[in-house]
C-alpha cells in the first residue's frame, strides 16, 4: 500500500469526527462576540477592491467547484488561466504569462516546486481554505515581495488573530461531490491576550472524472496538509510567531508521461511585527522562513508502464527543492506620505536522484545540480494617501547568482560544458502609478512598470538545447525584461460596481519554448530569447436590481505577439465572457453562471513554455452552472451546486495533450475538462 493511503484513511477518520463535532457545537452568542457572517453568495468571479489589487478570501464556496490547489481558485478573477494536468496541480496563467513571471508567495515565503516539468508547480503545495486572505496584483505594479514578477504577485496571507480574553475561533468545511470528491478543512485557532495558538489542515481528493462525452480522464488525487502556528502577543502592537507544516499528496496526469506518487512539503518560518512605533516610525517587520518540496514522479503507483513508450520499465525520478529566505521591511508615515523599505534574500537548492525498477530510487544518492541565490533591496512611496490623488512609485535591486553544479546534462549524461559555472546578474525593477478620486464613486489609474528577471530553473536546466550557438540554455539566456503600461477605471456606488483594465507591455529578451520531434526519446525543446509585445484588457461589473436580484459580468482578453519572428506570441488565452445572476433573499441566494470563451486562431504550433506548447487552434464553447446556498445561521452555510450543467464536451486552449499510456492519440489532443459535476459544501465559521 502506498504509504499517503494509510494516512489517507486514519485523516479521513478523523476528519469526519470533526465534521460531526462541529455541527453538533452549541453556539453561545450571549456569551462571546457576535459570530461573523458568512456571505451568502457563492464566488462566481471577483472585482478589484482598489486599482490592479484584488482581494478575496478563498473559503467562500466557489463555482465552478475549485480542485484542492491554489490555480482554480484564481481561475474567478478575470485575466486568470490554467494549463490542466489533470485533476489537479493546474499551472496558473496571467494574461498570457506564465511561471516565474508570476510571482506565489505563501506565509510571507516561497515554496518553489522542484519537478524540472513543473509538475509540482508552487500552487501544488498551497491549501488555500487554509488561509485567511487572497491577495492579488496585477502587473509589475509592486517591488515589495521580489523580484522578477513581471505579471504580477499572489499572496496567501494568515491574519494575525488576536484575543481580549481566552476564547477560540473555529472554521471549518465540507465538501462532497461527484467522482468521490470528498474535502475537509479545519482551522481552529485557541488565545488569550499573551499569545495564541493556530492549528489547521485539509485533505482532499477525488477520483478520475469523466469529460462530456462520458470518457473517463486520468484524474485522481489524494492531498493533505498540516500546519501549527504558536504567537506571543505581549501588546496590542506586537507579534512574535514560530510555525511548522507538512503535507504530502499523489495525483495522476492524463497529460503526462509519468504520475505525481509524492509531494512532501516540509515548511517552518518565524516572523516579527511591531506597529506604532515612535514617530513616524510606524511598523517593523521581519520573517525567515524554510520551505523543502521533496517530489516523486514514477510511471508504476497510478498507472501501468506503456511497453510502447520511451518508458516501457517502471522508472522513478526523486527530485528535491530547499528554499530559505527572509525579509525585513520598515514603514513610515508622516500626514499624507508612507514609505516602506526593506531588504530581502532567498537561497535555493535543487537536487535528484532516479531509478529504473520500482522503488530502485530510494536506494541512490542525492546529485545537486543548480543552486539560485537572489539578494534584493526595495522601497515605495505613496504621496497623497488618503487623499484624492496619490502618487505611488517603487525601486528595486537584486543580485541574481547561479550555479551550475551539473557533472553531466541531457538524457545521454554528457559531459556538462559548464558545469560548475556561476552566472551573477544585477537586475533593476521599478513602477510609477497615479490614481485620482474624480468623485467619490468613480476613480481612474494609470502606471508604468518595468521588471527584470532572472531566467529560472526551468528555463536555465530544463530545456535540451539553449539559444542557437550556444553550448546550452544556462551559457546563453539573457535575463527577461518587461516594460508594462496599466491603466484603468473603477466605480462603486450601492447598487452598481463597475471596472475596466487595460494594459500594453513590451518584452525585451522573452524566453521562450520551442518543441522538435525527438524520435525515440520524446519530444526535445530549447530555450530561446525573443522580442515581444503583449496588450488586452479586462473590465466587469455587478449590478443589484430590486431588493433581490443581482446581475454581473466580466470580459477578459489578452493578445501577445513575437516581434522577432512576427508571429503570435504562443499560450495565450482567448477572449473569455462570464455572466451571472443571482437572487438573495435573508438566507436564500440561488444563482447561475454562464461562461462563453472564443476560439483562439492566433497560435504559434510547437512553441510555448517548460509545460506546454501551442496545439494548434481552438474551438470556442459555452457552459452553464447553478448553485444555491442557505444560511442556516451566523455560523453555518450551506451550499450546493451543478457544474457545466448540460454536460459539454470540451476542452481549454491552453492545455497539455493526452498522454498514449491513456489510450491518447499519437497526434496531440487536448484534454477534455469535466462533464456535469454535483457538489455540496458546508462551512462553518465560530
Amino acid at each position: 500500500m502506498h504509504p499517503i493511503s494509510r494516512s489517507a484513511g486514519a485523516m479521513t477518520r478523523l476528519s469526519v469526527s470533526l465534521s460531526l463535532a462541529l455541527a453538533m457545537l452549541p453556539l453561545h452568542a450571549a456569551e462571546r462576540e457576535p459570530a461573523q457572517t458568512l456571505d451568502t453568495l457563492v464566488v462566481t468571479a471577483t472585482a478589484p477592491s482598489s486599482p490592479l489589487h484584488w482581494v478575496t478570501d478563498p473559503r467562500l464556496p466557489r463555482q465552478p467547484v475549485p480542485a484542492s490547489d491554489g490555480a482554480d481558485y484564481l481561475k474567478t478573477v478575470p485575466g486568470f488561466s490554467a494549463i490542466r494536468n489533470g485533476g489537479t496541480n493546474g499551472d496558473p496563467v496571467l494574461r498570457g504569462m506564465f511561471g516565474s513571471r508570476l510571482n506565489i508567495v505563501s506565509n510571507e515565503g516561497n515554496l518553489i516546486g522542484a519537478c524540472p516539468s513543473r509538475m509540482d508547480n508552487p500552487l501544488s503545495y498551497i491549501a488555500p481554505e487554509t488561509f485567511d486572505r487572497l491577495t492579488i496584483i496585477k502587473g509589475p505594479q509592486s517591488v515589495r515581495w521580489g523580484a522578477g514578477a513581471s505579471a504580477g504577485t499572489v499572496r496567501f496571507e494568515r491574519d494575525t488573530p488576536r484575543f481580549d480574553a481566552p476564547g477560540v475561533d473555529i472554521n471549518a468545511s465540507a465538501l462532497v461531490g461527484s467522482r468521490n470528491r470528498n474535502d475537509q478543512v479545519l482551522d481552529l485557532t485557541a488565545g488569550a491576550s499573551q499569545g495564541y495558538v493556530r492549528v489547521n489542515g485539509n485533505r482532499s481528493e477525488a477520483d478520475d472524472y469523466k469529460d462530456g462525452n462520458g470518457d473517463v480522464v486520468p484524474s485522481r488525487w489524494r492531498k493533505w496538509n498540516s500546519d501549527v502556528a504558536v504567537g506571543w502577543t505581549p501588546d496590542a502592537d506586537t507579534v512574535l510567531e514560530l510555525s511548522a507544516g507538512t503535507g504530502d499528496a499523489i495525483a495522476r496526469y492524463a497529460g503526462r508521461g509519468m504520475d505525481g506518487a509524492a509531494f512532501k512539503r516540509t515548511s517552518y518560518a518565524a516572523r516579527f511585527e511591531k506597529d506604532n512605533l515612535p514617530g513616524a516610525w510606524d511598523k517593523l517587520l521581519a520573517n525567515v522562513y524554510y520551505n523543502d518540496a521533496d517530489h516523486v514522479m514514477d510511471n508504476y503507483t497510478l498507472r501501468t508502464p506503456n511497453p510502447d513508450s520511451s518508458m516501457p520499465m517502471p522508472m522513478a525520478a526523486n527530485v528535491d527543492r530547499r528554499t530559505t529566505g527572509g525579509r525585513i521591511a520598515s514603514e513610515w508615515r508622516w500626514q499624507d506620505v508612507a514609505i516602506v523599505a526593506g531588504v530581502d534574500a532567498q537561497d535555493s537548492r535543487h537536487r535528484s536522484r532516479s531509478g529504473m525498477g520500482r522503488n530502485t530510487y530510494r536506494q541512490q544518492p542525492w546529485t545537486t545540480d543548480a543552486r539560485f541565490e537572489t539578494l534584493g533591496a526595495f522601497s515605495e512611496l505613496t504621496l497623497g494617501e488618503g487623499t484624492a490623488q496619490r502618487w505611488v512609485g517603487g525601486l528595486r535591486i537584486d543580485r541574481a547568482e547561479v550555479t551550475d553544479e551539473r557533472r553531466t546534462a541531457g538524457m545521454m549524461a554528457m559531459p556538462d560544458p559548464t558545469a560548475g559555472q556561476q552566472r551573477r546578474e544585477y537586475l533593476g525593477s521599478g513602477f510609477l502609478r497615479i490614481e485620482r478620486d474624480l468623485a467619490p464613486s468613480l476613480t481612474w489609474y494609470a502606471g508604468v512598470g518595468h521588471s527584470e528577471r532572472m531566467p529560472d530553473y526551468w528555463e536555465l536546466f530544463s530545456p535540451d538545447m539553449g539559444p542557437m550557438g550556444a553550448v546550452n540554455a544556462f551559457a546563453a539566456l539573457q535575463p527577461e525584461k518587461t516594460t508594462q503600461l496599466d491603466l484603468g477605471l473603477q466605480y462603486r456606488s450601492t447598487r452598481l460596481n463597475a471596472w475596466v483594465s487595460a494594459y500594453a507591455g513590451r518584452l525585451q529578451d522573452y524566453i521562450l519554448f520551442t518543441y522538435f520531434d525527438g524520435g525515440m526519446m520524446g519530444s526535445m525543446t530549447q530555450a530561446t530569447n525573443v522580442d515581444a509585445r503583449i496588450a488586452g484588457a479586462e473590465a466587469g461589473a455587478d449590478i443589484l436590481l430590486g431588493a433581490h436580484w443581482k446581475l454581473g459580468g466580466s470580459l477578459a482578453y489578452a493578445w501577445g505577439e513575437n516581434r522577432s519572428d512576427g508571429t503570435p506570441l504562443p499560450q495565450m488565452p482567448p477572449l473569455e465572457a462570464r455572466v451571472s445572476a443571482t437572487w438573495e433573499a435573508d438566507r436564500w441566494s440561488v444563482g447561475a453562471l454562464a461562461r462563453a470563451v472564443a476560439h483562439q486562431h492566433r497560435v504559434a504550433d510547437g512553441q510555448g513554455n517548460v509545460v506546454a506548447r501551442d496545439l494548434g487552434p481552438s474551438a470556442g464553447f459555452a457552459t452553464l452552472a447553478l448553485n444555491a446556498s442557505y444560511r442556516i445561521n451566523d455560523a453555518l452555510l450551506l451550499s450546493a451546486g451543478i457544474d457545466n450543467v448540460f454536460d459539454r464536451a470540451y476542452s481549454e486552449h491552453l492545455n497539455l495533450a493526452g498522454s498514449a499510456d491513456f489510450g491518447f492519440p499519437a497526434d496531440p489532443v487536448r484534454i477534455n475538462e469535466p462533464g456535469r459535476t454535483a457538489w455540496m459544501k458546508v462551512n462553518y465559521r465560530y
